[in-house]
């Protein structure tokens, strides 16, 4: 993998700007109240779920501008119950909650300097990680759930770079917890996509048989 910041703060602006669009078009609670593409998951519940990621990244610049240790979420059960709550809300709520804590970890990437972005921090998976690792987190959050939102953004409306990035990263993942991942055949869309567990388009291993499933991943 060979992402710098600048790739992605980059990519946290035209995820942001790619999701907005996407919301423009489902700005209604019956069309927010459909399901996802994940399952047991409204797009209400996704989008609490984007809005409140973008809120517990905050906290981790927090982090490390102040010193003070600040974790992402309380604890795995306040995340949850906090999404299921949010996903109760009028779309015009969770739309300004989402604009509202989007616009602040903007600003709070802006306000890094060069030594606290080497500040290192805990993710809500316990790794520790420099701050410099949050545009990227924020971006895998963005672009893979503009998709999932099911409102016509596709793999193949991602860019380039950023599938390259994580495809690499899911294979490495996949391959670190013990999982058999073969070389397969189509659309770099697509097959990032399929190693995402995501829906995709036709992929073949090398003998010709359709890619086995992975199962899901984010």
């Amino acid at each position: 993998m060979t992402r710098t910041l600048e790739d992605g703060l980059r990519w946290v602006s035209e995820g942001t700007a790619l999701l907005r669009r996407a919301l423009d078009g489902l700005a209604t609670d019956d069309a927010l109240g459909a399901p996802s593409a994940l399952p047991g998951w409204t797009r209400k519940h996704l989008l609490a779920h984007i809005a409140a990621n973008a809120d517990a990244l905050g906290n981790l610049i927090t982090w490390a501008k102040t010193g003070v240790e600040t974790p992402m979420y309380s604890s795995t059960g306040q995340r949850n119950a906090d999404i299921e709550a949010g996903a109760g809300r009028p779309a015009e709520e969770l739309l300004t909650w989402f604009d509202r804590s989007t616009g602040e970890l903007d600003a709070g990437f802006a306000s890094l300097s060069e030594a606290e972005w080497g500040y290192p921090v805990v993710t809500a998976q316990g790794r520790t990680v420099p701050v410099s690792e949050t545009p990227w987190m924020r971006t895998r959050e963005l672009m893979v759930h503009a998709v999932d939102l099911d409102g016509g953004v596709t793999f193949a409306d991602l860019p380039e770079g950023f599938l390259t990035e994580l495809s690499d990263e899911i294979r490495a993942k996949r391959a670190a917890s013990g999982q058999e991942v073969p070389e397969v055949d189509g659309s770099h869309a697509d097959v990032t996509a399929w190693l995402a567990g995501r829906e995709h388009g036709p992929l073949t291993v090398a003998d010709g048989s359709p890619a086995p499933d992975l199962g899901p991943w984010l």
